[in-house]
């Protein structure tokens, strides 16, 4: 009976600070005895629910936006690599978000970043000496995730650079061409791309490839075309890989920007990572001379050893963007209203959420055991096949849903995720597809090679 005497007290009150005009507007609007009779003869429960809807809501503190849901970094990381991966985040925010979508429209990339990136000082992150930082794996995969978080495209050229350019000469080159091109490549002072891809080989690379090289003394002319190139527009050394018409064994060559036999021809009209300025390589008798064919790779298994590094890294992208789309359809669903409440107060909106938390989730702590094992000097290439198809797979499903609770704004730029749709496809399909990896991956639990 108390809780009764309670509401009608606070019934009373509320109705006393209403003062005589409000009172005299409200009632040529509504019959004011007829209310109060149908006040009095409420229940209890009735009673504290009018309460509830008359009384002035209180601001609701929301959750913090994190997409590490079960704090892996927290956990996994020392304080000064915690303080770089904030650091690389700030970056990020500050400036790349709010130029991101223009130039993501325009096609074009943000040369202006390139001095600022170098700041940072991760470029060849994990590699020991030339001016590398010698961090973890563990560590670069988070910082590939905290730079997709905000962009793919910035994430990708980030990668060809350090991953498969510089990584293909820290692998496989001599000391004399790690002296001369990692500390530069290191400070982005000379930009490098990796040309593997062929306009009609893509997964066949291994066995298959139609660039050819012929060695005529201390020289080597490559003839041939490449495609899906990053960075080939403006690279100052591009990583071309050819089969020796000798030996039928592939080989790469470190060709130097402006030799004569190379043109670069800038792709148009891609719907993915279209800052990421990829070019269709020509090479007409280009000319190369011995000292810059990279000195230990000597066949496609050599070329696997840098596949094998950066695929580890294209499933960490693959957390990121998933992040990045998961934390933008949160933020937007707090915020969205729709029948008088927050879109996020939904049962079918949080279970959309829920979802894409947890296939984020499962990518996070699958990509730390990746890197942990790659640190342990214990990775192979199934397992980093593996990663690549699950996280390329899942990232592909949260994108999708975070474009769902957002409605027709989803597919507007400025919501941001639209542009994570868009990039994941882009993931799904480079440093192999979800067959080819599957392939590796059945290839080494079942003893048989299903590959053609």
């Amino acid at each position: 009976m108390s809780n009764i005497f309670s509401s009608i007290k606070r019934a009373y009150t509320l109705f006393k600070s209403v003062d005589l005009a409000q009172l005299d507007a409200l009632s040529k609007k509504v019959d004011l005895p007829k209310v109060m009779a149908s006040f009095s003869a409420l229940d209890e429960n009735q009673l504290q629910g009018l309460m509830k809807m008359v009384e002035p809501r209180k601001h609701k503190e929301l959750p913090a936006i994190e997409g590490d849901f079960y704090h892996l970094g927290d956990e996994a990381l020392k304080d000064e690599d915690r303080a770089l991966q904030l650091k690389v985040r700030a970056f990020m925010e500050k400036e790349v978000q709010p130029i991101v979508n223009e130039y993501w429209n325009r096609a074009e990339f943000p040369f202006e970043l390139i001095p600022k990136l170098a700041e940072l000082n991760i470029c060849g992150l994990t590699y020991q000496g030339y001016g590398c930082p010698g961090k973890s794996n563990l560590m670069e995969g988070i910082l590939a995730m905290e730079m997709a978080r905000v962009d793919t495209s910035i994430s990708t050229f980030f990668g060809v650079q350090s991953g498969l350019a510089m990584g293909s000469i820290y692998l496989l080159g001599s000391e004399e061409q790690k002296q001369e091109w990692l500390p530069g490549m290191q400070q982005f002072k000379i930009i490098g791309a990796f040309g593997l891809t062929e306009p009609e080989v893509g997964s066949a690379a291994a066995g298959g490839l139609t660039t050819t090289a012929k060695r005529t003394g201390d020289t080597w002319v490559i003839n041939g075309q490449k495609k899906w190139i990053g960075n080939a527009t403006f690279s100052d050394v591009t990583i071309i890989w050819a089969r020796d018409v000798d030996d039928n064994e592939v080989k790469g060559f470190l060709v130097r920007k402006g030799t004569p036999g190379i043109s670069v021809e800038k792709m148009q009209d891609k719907m993915a990572l279209r800052i990421v300025q990829n070019g269709l390589i020509t090479l007409t008798n280009c000319t190369v001379h011995e000292s810059d064919r990279l000195q230990n790779a000597n066949s496609f298994k050599d070329t696997a050893k840098v596949l094998r590094m950066t695929r580890a890294g294209v499933a960490w992208q693959a957390v990121g963007c998933a992040r990045g789309a998961y934390e933008n359809a949160l933020a937007y669903t707090q915020t969205r209203k729709q029948f008088g409440k927050p879109i996020a107060s939904f049962q079918l909106v949080q279970n959309h959420l829920v979802e894409m938390l947890s296939n984020l989730t499962a990518m996070q702590t699958l990509c730390f055991r990746l890197s942990q094992l790659q640190d342990q000097n214990l990775l192979k290439d199934e397992h980093a096949s593996l990663a690549k198809v699950f996280c390329s797979l899942r990232t592909r499903d949260v994108v999708s849903k975070a474009r769902e609770v957002m409605g027709g704004n989803g597919i507007l730029l400025e919501y941001n995720v639209a542009r994570f749709v868009a990039d994941a496809e882009a993931i799904y399909s480079y440093e192999g597809t979800k067959e080819i990896n599957s392939l590796i991956v059945g290839r080494a639990i079942t003893g048989f090679s299903a590959f053609v």
